[in-house]
């Protein structure tokens, strides 16, 4: 059994285990060279992120996906590239919305330079991207402009915040089905198409990202609160000091506006839906929610959303690929708790 990546997962077959490697090392070149400028100092930033580390999820689905087709492809590495450049833009852009101080266990960008040189420099890594894919087609182009509108409406949605006439817990779904689905949906959707796969495998696999995107968004939900800042890599409730509600924060709503509300739902809600700026506060709502039973919900809410990506991989061929996408479920779920 080998650990392939810095997601963790587990793969029991050499030469598929030298496939990734292989890959996932390409995409480290790659990631370098397209974050470098002329301009030494937007060299410094936009690698700043790159250099941090992170998971590498995405790289890692695309490498994967690759399998069922020519891993060795022409477009396989570059199209991995692509998903990853925009991930880390949206990061950047992210970091300044929620005011973040941390990330990846470094300072964030605007922590660092300000607001305007992280947005800006979100912007860089989106305009590398775009080069890239260029190259790709225009298949891929109108791929990922589409999820990326799925992914900027997203961002509106959670900004905006559900209609009254609409259960917030299903607007939160449809939220990081776009901000964080869409876009794994695409690096399953790449890695096969670029690899040469069936179209129904590529299908297949581009509905498994979109599931499994959403189990990952929501063991990071319960990451934010459940970890420290050495797990996670950022600071333990962040989503919860900025006063976005996850869906550990909307499960305490839900449990405290019904009939069977306990005085410490109620008083939990209270406290959720006050200032949690104050470092005080912000502790004991932090404290109050590990020992909250909706933070086992949003658990499980996570294995579910694992499970349904799981069963959609039944129909693709066996092979030690479909194993490590098998196992790549049980690595989101493990992150959860």
């Amino acid at each position: 059994m080998t650990v392939v990546g810095p997601f963790g997962l587990s793969v029991r077959d050499q030469a598929l285990e030298a496939d990734v490697q292989a890959g996932l090392g390409a995409v480290e070149e790659g990631l370098l060279e397209a974050t470098k400028s002329d301009v030494p100092f937007i060299t410094e930033a936009a690698q700043h992120l790159v250099r941090a580390g992170g998971k590498r999820f995405r790289p890692l689905l695309v490498m994967l996906a690759a399998q069922f087709g020519d891993p060795h492809a022409p477009g396989v590495v570059p199209s991995a590239v692509v998903v990853e450049l925009t991930h880390l833009a949206t990061l950047y852009h992210d970091d300044v919305m929620d005011e973040a101080a941390v990330r990846r266990g470094v300072p964030s960008a605007n922590a660092r330079w300000g607001n305007s040189l992280a947005v800006l420099t979100g912007d860089f890594l989106f305009a590398r991207a775009s080069h890239i894919l260029a190259d790709l087609g225009p298949e891929a182009v109108r791929i990922q402009a589409e999820a990326f509108e799925r992914l900027v409406t997203g961002q509106i949605m959670e900004t905006a915040g559900p209609r009254d006439d609409r259960d917030p817990i299903d607007h939160y779904l449809d939220v990081i089905a776009g901000k964080t689905g869409s876009l794994i949906a695409v690096a399953g959707r790449f890695g096969a198409m670029m690899s040469g796969a069936d179209e129904s495998i590529v299908n297949i696999l581009t509905q498994y990202g979109e599931r499994l995107g959403t189990a990952f968004q929501l063991a990071d939900d319960v990451l934010d609160i459940a970890s420290d800042s050495h797990e996670s890599g950022k600071t333990p409730g962040t989503d919860l000091r900025e006063g976005i509600p996850t869906l550990p924060v909307l499960h305490v709503r839900a449990l405290a506006g019904g009939p069977d509300a306990t005085p410490e739902d109620r008083e939990l809600a209270e406290l959720l839906a006050g200032d949690l700026t104050d470092d005080v506060r912000h502790a004991d709502a932090l404290a109050r929610l590990r020992k909250h039973p909706a933070l086992e919900q949003a658990r499980r809410d996570t294995v579910r959303y694992a499970e349904d990506a799981r069963a959609t991989l039944a129909p693709l061929p066996p092979c030690t690929a479909k194993v490590a996408l098998e196992s790549l479920c049980d690595a989101v779920v493990h992150r959860a708790g």
